[in-house]
């Protein structure tokens, strides 16, 4: 039988861990009895801590990890798979959206001959905010990094053994774990599954954390803005560079122009100044 790996962060989820420990160990048991659940609480500040080492205390295959201070979801998920020893991988949130019951059909999925089996949320339980946002985001980043990007897929999945050792080789300070999981290249398929309602509590996810979230996303895994920046800026150096020479010639031909020249002329030095500097750097990018 196949050993079996839970990850799942935690953060200010005090009401829903014992529920999520119940359906987790009634769906797994199912199974096989050899799995872990790692809990990896971000210091959220409330009793979620307490009750992960009370239910470790309860059941040997309940493990915790806290962190010292709050380090977001991803680097969460990032530690969890660190640490984890499973042929197979579980990740999933801690809010029960996600449905223990589903792990099954995941990993009967796998079998096919699958490394990844991405949950497809057919219908998404979660305000219409966080739906429209999600689904904007994807198609900005469909668009920037021209690959296929599914909204209603997250982190809620089953890896094999060797997709996990590969993930745990990036090492990089922007960790978005959906979107590094599809650049490993194994063989993957989605499978529909049924998304529920927060068991408890309300997302802990703002506005604010919801932007730079995906702004990192986008930055990641897209060199179009900084392409787009580059030719900008070459562009525009290169107007700078005529404009200089127009006014160096007008000053030669008509003298009247000294006056003006004179206006423009600390413009036009770091306009040269730039251009060359830009130049330079545009060519040794492109070489």
């Amino acid at each position: 039988m196949a050993y079996i790996s839970i990850i799942t962060p935690v953060y200010k989820a005090e009401n829903c861990l014992h529920e999520l420990y119940r359906r987790l160990k009634s769906s797994l048991e199912t199974l096989t009895p050899d799995f872990e659940i790692i809990m990896v609480e971000d210091c959220g500040g409330d009793r979620s801590w307490d009750i992960i080492k009370e239910l470790a205390q309860q059941d040997a295959r309940v493990k915790g990890i806290q962190f010292s201070r709050n380090f977001g979801q991803h680097y969460g998920i990032t530690a969890g798979l660190d640490h984890c020893d499973g042929d197979w991988v579980v990740v999933m949130d801690c809010d029960l959206q996600d449905q223990p019951k589903e792990i099954i059909h995941l990993y009967q999925k796998a079998q096919d001959g699958y490394d990844i089996v991405l949950a497809k949320r057919s219908e998404r339980q979660d305000h219409l905010w966080k739906r429209l946002s999600s689904y904007v985001y994807y198609e900005i980043l469909e668009h920037l990094t021209e690959g296929k990007q599914d909204h209603t897929v997250a982190n809620f999945g089953i890896y094999s053994r060797q997709v996990i050792d590969k993930f745990c080789q990036f090492r990089e300070r922007s960790r978005l774990f959906p979107l590094m999981i599809r650049l490993l290249g194994f063989k993957s398929t989605t499978l529909e599954v049924e998304h529920a309602k927060r068991f408890a509590g309300k997302t802990t996810y703002s506005f604010y954390k919801q932007v730079k979230l995906a702004i990192d996303g986008i930055i990641s895994q897209s060199n179009k803005l900084l392409t787009s920046s580059i030719r900008i800026g070459f562009l525009l150096s290169v107007g700078a560079f005529v404009f200089a020479i127009y006014l160096v010639v007008r000053y030669l031909l008509w003298g009247s122009a000294r006056r003006r020249l004179d206006q423009y002329d600390g413009v036009s030095l770091f306009s040269v100044r730039f251009t060359v500097c830009e130049f330079g750097d545009y060519w040794s990018l492109l070489w």
